[in-house]
């Protein structure tokens, strides 16, 4: 059985991570094991470092986080079909035992795992999984947006989505995802950054901090059949107090019909108008119904291959080794726009 390592956080506040050996685990039956080649850090990463005990009080310590990674098979479980040992794949890592990102192997379910192609780095597709779940929970799950699913080539459905912060790394997925699905996209982001989503599918794209973005966004959504709206990132300059969530719900409840639905990366609003319905969308729960396998397995492998769907944001190079992963977080913390922080291993 081989050896491993690990960036262990050994309580909160405990800064640098601690690097030392941990227990190698091994696949059940639909699981695999890779070697991790490159890792993506996202803001839940640090923030479970300095508040953990706030945001996350059912986490036990120590432990080994990580959401975002790509490598090579190592084994595979009895029932694995679609890997092989040395094949390259990234994967959404579920950081419980075994299943963090930050380690040397890790564990990752079969059906939420995709090769990659050949012409992509690993650290290129790192920044993949997490975004990618994350917006497919808003998108498709029963319960949130529940909208069509995506496929190679899109089966048009007339319907238009807003996605507020398009340029974040659940934005650069969910545009993506829901022009495959279909959908026309209207976005949010700052100028310089529209040109980009454009490439990624989005229609029309408006600047957040614009004073009067609201009455831009319900003025370009007039006459359009509504299919609700994602809603990711920071507030605008114009109104720092207000959430995205707010915001788009402010843009819906003014639509003339449609589907009155805000899918939130973060906790939805409360008193909601009359109408107006939103809930939280949780990259994780996607593990457990069809949108995890619709995605990752019936979807991304093909769409990859044939360029309907690229690695975004672009990855960030900034450390190597597991040693490297404490200062990533201090350059994630700075704030990046239309690009995502990546380790090398």
């Amino acid at each position: 059985m081989p050896s491993n390592t690990a960036a262990w956080l050994t309580k909160v506040g405990a800064i640098p991570l601690d690097v030392k050996p941990a227990p190698y685990t091994p696949p059940t039956s639909h699981q695999i094991v890779i070697k991790n080649k490159a890792v993506a850090i996202n803001p839940a990463d640090w923030a479970i470092q300095k508040k953990g005990d706030m945001l996350f009080p059912w986490l036990a310590y120590p432990y080994i986080g990580g959401s975002d990674v790509a490598g090579e098979v190592a084994e595979i479980g009895s029932s694995v079909t679609r890997f092989k040992v040395g094949d390259r794949v990234f994967g959404l890592a579920l950081c419980l035992a075994g299943e963090g990102a930050f380690q040397e192997y890790t564990v990752l379910r079969d059906h939420m795992t995709c090769r990659i192609p050949g012409a992509l780095s690993y650290e290129t597709a790192s920044v993949i999984p997490l975004g990618l779940a994350t917006a497919a929970s808003g998108l498709f799950q029963k319960g949130l947006l529940g909208l069509q699913h995506p496929s190679v080539p899109p089966k048009p459905t007339g319907k238009t989505l807003l996605i507020w912060g398009g340029s974040t790394s659940v934005g650069c997925n969910a545009i993506q995802l829901a022009v495959a699905a279909g959908y026309e996209v209207i976005t949010t982001a700052s100028p310089k950054n529209f040109t980009y989503l454009k490439t990624l599918g989005a229609s029309q794209a408006f600047d957040y901090n614009s004073p009067t973005i609201i009455p831009n966004l319900i003025t370009a959504l007039a006459g359009k059949s509504l299919a609700g709206a994602l809603a990711i990132g920071a507030a605008g300059a114009h109104a720092p107090d207000q959430s995205p969530a707010t915001a788009c719900v402010q843009v819906v409840s003014a639509c003339d019909g449609g589907h009155k639905f805000v899918a939130c990366a973060q906790p939805p609003p409360d008193n909601l108008p009359e109408g107006v319905s939103a809930k939280f969308c949780s990259a994780s729960s996607i593990k457990d119904d069809e949108v995890g396998r619709a995605v990752f397995v019936d979807f991304l492998p093909r769409a990859l291959e044939e360029g309907a769907f690229v690695a975004a944001p672009e990855a960030e190079v900034v450390g190597r080794g597991l040693e490297g992963i404490q200062g990533a977080f201090e350059v994630q913390m700075k704030g990046v726009s239309a690009s995502k922080i990546v380790v090398s291993l």
